[in-house]
């Protein structure tokens, strides 16, 4: 699995997260050919590599002779619906801007639709993000990390007078992100380097497990010292294995009535539980009673914990994070006497390991009035025909 990280130790900005991916030795002509597909007028983007103290890197310039300074959200993501980029390119493209405009949306109390970009809507600030979403293409990249962020403090001049740094659209993009404050005045992280580490980034925090392939360095505009640069590795992880990071919600509850653990489970799967379980335990004074336990995604943490106090007769319960480790999956369907039915395909090293989806041949032995364990048995051996690595002897 090939892994990307940020390394933001002077914050990031567009055209510095566009730097760096070249760096990491794209061929600029072939991104270049892609870039085109935009379909846009009036611009062109200069690429060179730029020595700052003992470092070497990629400075982007994007030279624009477009008079139009402001674009409407509507329009920027008409401009990319309209061109011939690849479906990835794009979707990642408009998932950016329009987490931008909510943004703006949020910080100035207007509605998504009168969103205005003025800087944003400009024609290096489309290049640097559709030029991001290409890169990463390009480099065939799965999952992206990042550094905690480095803030920066003072004042800027922004088209409508002067707002503190960070600024309040790049403030809101950074909700739930770790930041931190260098102490150095001027703006280390700009509202299109927020959007999109804040877009890509699975996680915050140190340098995962992996094995490097190659190191990129971006090159920023401004001098604030030697802290003018933006670094990515990028690698091989050094696991078999997927990793995740959630959330575990547990409560112990000894007074409820056991017919509502079953209305209980369902409400927690309707707001995105992964797993709920329920444990027979022993309470103080050697009462019975069930420890609850709920995996979540961190972002639903809040959701879970209303359903457990709306629909339990709990009134506390614990939250801790854990770190998964999952076999790479993926979902595949397969022809059968009765149709296509899903099948779960799970990898890991040489090991190849094939689960019915069991709603699929639940549904089929309804339908067709066959025992459930024949309907398992007949995909479990079509499975083996398909993929024979599958198959233990």
């Amino acid at each position: 699995m090939r892994i990307l990280y940020f390394d933001c130790f002077s914050g990031i900005s567009g055209d510095m997260a566009l730097g760096a991916l070249l760096d990491l030795g794209i061929d600029v002509e072939t991104w270049k050919k892609e870039l085109d597909k935009l379909s846009l007028d009036k611009f062109e983007v200069r690429t060179t590599k730029r020595r700052k103290g003992i470092l070497e890197g990629t400075d982007v310039e994007v030279i624009s002779h477009d008079s139009t300074t402001h674009r409407n959200l509507s329009r920027i993501l008409e401009i990319l619906e309209r061109s011939s980029l690849p479906p990835s390119v794009k979707q990642l493209s408009q998932k950016m801007f329009l987490k931008l405009g909510e943004a703006e949306s949020r910080v100035h109390g207007i509605p998504l639709s009168e969103v205005h970009f003025h800087e944003i809507g400009a024609i290096d600030t489309i290049i640097d993000i559709v030029g991001t979403a290409i890169a990463l293409e390009l480099l065939k990249i799965d999952l992206v990390y990042s550094s905690p962020l480095p803030l920066g403090e003072g004042f800027i001049e922004f088209s409508h007078g002067t707002i503190p740094v960070p600024a309040p659209a790049t403030l809101e993009l950074l909700k739930g992100i770790p930041i931190y404050s260098q102490g150095v005045k001027g703006e280390l992280v700009t509202p299109t380097g927020a959007v999109i580490v804040s877009t890509l980034a699975k996680d915050f925090g140190p340098l995962p497990l992996l094995k490097i392939e190659k190191v990129g360095y971006g090159v920023g505009k401004h001098d604030y010292g030697p802290l003018n640069w933006l670094r990515v590795f990028l690698g091989e992880t050094c696991f078999e294995f997927e990793e995740d990071k959630n959330v575990v919600v547990e409560a112990n509850i000894d007074d409820m009535n056991p017919q509502v653990y079953e209305y209980l489970q369902e409400k927690l799967f309707q707001k995105g539980a992964l797993d709920v379980t329920m444990t027979p335990i022993i309470m103080k004074k050697s009462r019975p009673g069930i420890l609850l336990s709920v995996l979540a995604r961190p972002e639903r943490e809040r959701e879970i914990i209303d359903v457990i106090f709306r629909e339990s007769t709990s009134i506390g319960v614990r939250t801790y994070q854990v770190e998964k480790r999952m076999a790479k999956r993926e979902i595949q369907e397969i022809e059968s006497p009765w149709g296509k039915v899903r099948v779960k395909v799970s990898r890991y090293q040489e090991m190849v390991q094939i689960t019915p989806e069991y709603e699929d041949c639940k549904r089929i032995a309804q339908r067709e009035g066959i025992p459930l364990k024949a309907v398992i048995r007949e995909i479990e051996r079509l499975s083996q025909e398909i993929f024979p690595e599958s198959n233990p002897e």
